[in-house]
């Protein structure tokens, strides 16, 4: 069924793409599922001062943009890297991938992080690290469409640090979504919209060990089926102080600024709070 609905998806143009998302967004907004329930649990949590009004009309517009996110994934899986690149209106903070330093891209989920990593893949090697699903059959489905040409994904466990090091030492770029829970190990509590959480160290571990650059990166959704822009900027992880809790913090706070931004992109259906907060 999955994979029907990405290959209905894959063909329509970007700007019906996103009609027919923006239309499921709604459908999430006038029923109860559980994307709308951890959604604005998630909002409360992370703007207690919004009046319920505003709140269910930012709640509205973060389903919408959340189908737009289902939808837009068959097409972007099933184009080249060319195509995907075709897609991208303007690239801010292009030169920091200039630099001869090692360099990791923290890729929040926000906006279009699908094509990120393709994008890049279109003219560099890139690893990027991804968590795998619990069915191995869509797991495989999905890894096929992502592990391409420059790109190679490296799961989230022992075998894929050592793989996203050895990316690293060898001068490739390596992304990491880091803004997920990851479980009893390999995180700390740090704060995320005031609130802790607990949070991956990976990213700044490999910082800090490989002297790196990190870069945050994110592709914003343009309106009415436009396409994206790119973006990166670059994050100092140790201005507050050389510690890991200091880093994970910054990181942290990094990502919290860019969601204020544009808070109806971010991926709020996710239960990143289940460390402090039951669902």
């Amino acid at each position: 069924m999955i994979r029907l609905f990405l290959a209905f998806c894959s063909f329509l143009p970007l700007r019906a793409n996103h009609l027919f998302g923006a239309f499921l967004g709604k459908l999430l907004f006038i029923f109860s599922s559980d994307a709308k329930n951890a959604s604005k649990q998630n909002l409360r949590i992370c703007f207690p001062n919004l009046n319920e009004g505003d709140l269910q009309d930012l709640l509205k517009r973060v389903l919408i943009e959340t189908g737009k996110n289902l939808t837009e994934s068959g097409l972007i899986w099933n184009q080249s890297f060319k195509e995907n690149t075709s897609l991208i209106r303007n690239i801010y903070g292009e030169k920091y991938l200039d630099s001869s330093e090692k360099t990791i891209l923290l890729v929040p989920h926000i906006g279009c992080w699908e094509i990120t990593g393709r994008v890049i893949a279109d003219k560099r090697k890139i690893t990027f690290m991804y968590r795998p699903l619990r069915s191995s059959k869509q797991n495989d489905y999905l890894l096929a469409r992502r592990n391409q040409g420059n790109l190679t994904m490296a799961s989230a466990d022992s075998t894929g640090i050592l793989k996203i090091q050895r990316a690293l030492n060898n001068g490739e770029l390596i992304g990491i979504l880091p803004d997920q829970d990851p479980g009893e190990e390999g995180g700390i509590m740090a704060p995320f919209f005031d609130k802790d959480v607990n949070t991956m160290t990976l990213l700044a571990r490999l910082a800090k060990k490989h002297n790196a650059q990190v870069l945050m990166f994110w592709a914003k959704r343009l309106e009415n089926g436009r396409g994206y822009d790119l973006n990166f900027e670059p994050v100092d992880l140790s201005i507050n102080g050389d510690d890991l809790e200091s880093y994970v913090k910054v990181m942290n706070k990094s990502i919290e600024s860019l969601v204020r931004k544009t808070p109806e992109q971010y991926m709020w259906g996710y239960r990143r709070f289940k460390s402090s907060h039951s669902y």
